[in-house]
């Protein structure tokens, strides 16, 4: 099972917020979904002069899906300065490929609204497989929502480790470096203000 904790508002980066796509994933019946706590965060947004549109959705995971849902809401997601997700680490990376990948030019600044803590028992599809290592202080809103815990395979939270060539990771030569991906990711994002 997993446990969603939302993250206090003190905690989200200070980014453009004119105009914010809020994007609740409700999909998993094991995850744990503090919807008054996403409630009272996106109240506390709006009270600040924000101009919200909040959209429900089943599995931000769910590639296919999520790319259909973005294709019917493509002005919402042209016209947004931030895209705030409420969802654990794995629908905030799905959402940044997609956008990466389907809205050219469109870098968007994409905040993770949530912590994700793992629970012992069952749960189904193993959300280490879809770049969410479950650890609880969420990184993505320093690192371009790219995990370094699963992008690096030294799992560094403090930076690459000097060891990639051309792009490369120094364990794997296959894998390109987390760190170099997030490097980018961030500077995409400058370039994007």
């Amino acid at each position: 099972m997993i446990a969603l904790k939302i993250k206090p508002i003190e905690e989200l980066p200070a980014l453009p917020m004119n105009r914010v796509y809020v994007m609740c994933c409700e999909g998993c019946k094991e995850i744990s979904y503090p919807k008054n706590d996403a409630i009272a965060m996106i109240n506390a947004i709006t009270v600040s002069g924000t101009d919200l549109t909040v959209t429900e959705l089943v599995y931000m995971c769910n590639e296919e899906h999520l790319a259909l849902h973005l294709q019917k809401s493509t002005d919402l997601v042209r016209s947004a300065d931030t895209i705030l997700v409420i969802s654990c680490g794995v629908g905030v990376q799905v959402l940044r490929e997609l956008i990466s990948k389907n809205f050219e030019g469109q870098d968007k600044v994409i905040i993770a609204g949530c912590d994700t803590y793992p629970l012992p028992g069952f749960q189904g599809l193993t959300p280490s497989n879809f770049d969410c290592a479950l650890c609880g202080d969420c990184h993505l809103n320093e690192t371009g929502a790219i995990c370094p815990v699963t992008s690096c395979s030294k799992s560094l939270i403090n930076g690459e480790c000097g060891g990639a060539k051309n792009g490369k990771c120094e364990v794997d030569s296959n894998l390109e470096c987390g760190w170099e991906r997030i490097h980018k990711r961030l500077a995409n994002y400058r370039a994007c203000r």
